[in-house]
């Protein structure tokens, strides 16, 4: 279970949003309560142009509540909906799509093993055993239309200068969610 969020993190709003929400959708599900001056982090900016996108603030309460009803309002011949997550709400955000089978066409997982203390160069092979251990609910989500996979991890890189999991808005993080999403 996630820590207690911190009083500064879960101040400002629950959700951020941008772009034409009666498009494709990105839902962020962001455990570090980035976006609290209601704008999402520039380097998400360029995604909105073409998608809309809801930065869930976790550490403020009603953001899940605003992700599920996305998810739960989303019909057949709906545009796509994607939902990215970080290390410290993978497992979380693996529940909430799978309370709604099919509705959404990505699960992005961003360092899903950093739940815990995870060194930099060891975050590959942990994702990977995250994955695995979590095989049984990945493996229905796919049986049900969404694709999950792991799109970023941390690394020794200059780049990262941070311990896992890399932050969201990280532009190694919105690069690879483009790249998926066929938005590069």
């Amino acid at each position: 279970m996630p820590a207690e969020p911190e009083p500064v993190r879960s101040e400002g709003p629950a959700v951020v949003t941008a772009g034409d929400p009666s498009g494709a959708k990105v839902i962020v599900l962001d455990p570090a309560g980035a976006a609290k001056h209601d704008e999402l982090p520039a380097t998400w900016r360029p995604l909105a142009e073409k998608r809309a996108v809801f930065w869930c603030r976790v550490p403020v309460g009603g953001a899940l509540t605003e992700a599920d009803d996305l998810l739960g309002d989303a019909g057949p011949g709906d545009p796509e909906i994607a939902v990215v997550a970080s290390g410290p709400f993978a497992a979380e955000a693996l529940q909430l799509v799978e309370r709604h089978p099919g509705a959404a066409t990505h699960l992005l997982l961003v360092d899903p093993a950093s739940d815990a203390f995870l060194a930099s160069d060891d975050a590959v092979k942990a994702n990977e055993a995250w994955l695995a251990e979590h095989d049984d609910v990945v493996a229905k989500l796919r049986e049900a239309g969404t694709d999950v996979r792991v799109v970023a991890s941390s690394t020794e890189s200059p780049e990262d200068r941070v311990p896992p999991p890399l932050p969201l808005g990280h532009p190694e993080v919105v690069t690879a969610v483009r790249r998926v999403l066929g938005e590069d």
